[in-house]
């Protein structure tokens, strides 16, 4: 399984594009150009796997950089099991930014998008460190079409993403940059709340998902 965990704050995120590693100027032999794309292909798994130990370890990694250059240092991980709802929800609120109502609308878009696509959303409210943690992904049995939404403040960014192989197939990496830089800067949520981040984040997810595969799919957050 593999899986890209997405932290990116507005002011350092670049989108992790093929263009990244293609880009080639002048007259380049082509043994040399295998080479540039071998290597980007040992980074960018070298990478995923990385992330994902982070983000299982502490449900949370910091400004990992989308360049595939390197990952800040994680905080120390946590498994909280005890923090897990007795019955099984695909909405986890550990830090209580959400009303019971705001809840269930957001676990009934989940469901609906789940049925009608097949991707998993998953959405975890948290104060780092009180976080179920590595217990999430067991919970959640959490796979390749798995969206694992961390919405947690404590480092100025409150959305965090961990995509899944398939989702990240689909999808442009721009996306997550872009729907954090609009919903999840401090700036939003500290005027509007923690609440209204995470719903605009899972209602702009759901349309995205919704939308068909296409080179301007998902180019616009609704």
């Amino acid at each position: 399984m593999a899986m890209l965990f997405l932290h990116p704050p507005p002011s350092q995120c670049r989108s992790l594009s093929p263009s990244v590693f293609n880009t080639v100027s002048g007259d380049i032999p082509s043994s040399r150009l295998s080479l540039k794309t071998s290597a980007a292909g040992n980074l960018v798994s070298r990478f995923r796997s990385k992330s994902l130990s982070l983000v299982f370890s502490g449900a949370l990694a910091l400004g990992l950089s989308l360049s595939g250059v390197g990952l800040a240092e994680a905080k120390v991980g946590v498994n909280k099991p005890e923090l897990l709802p007795k019955e099984f929800t695909s909405v986890i609120d550990v830090a209580g930014f959400l009303s019971n109502g705001q809840e269930k609308r957001i676990a009934k878009e989940i469901s609906d998008l789940e049925k009608d696509t097949g991707f998993k959303l998953r959405v975890l409210a948290q104060n780092y460190p009180e976080t179920p943690g590595l217990a999430i992904k067991d919970f959640w049995q959490v796979d390749d079409s798995t969206i694992v939404f961390v919405a947690d403040p404590t480092f100025g960014n409150i959305l965090n993403f961990n995509v899944g192989a398939t989702v990240d197939l689909d999808i442009p990496r721009s996306f997550w940059s872009r729907l954090a830089g609009k919903y999840g800067n401090m700036f939003y949520w500290k005027e509007k709340g923690e609440d209204a981040s995470i719903e605009a984040a899972v209602m702009a997810i759901s349309s995205c998902l919704r939308e068909p595969v296409g080179p301007n799919n998902c180019a616009e957050i609704k």
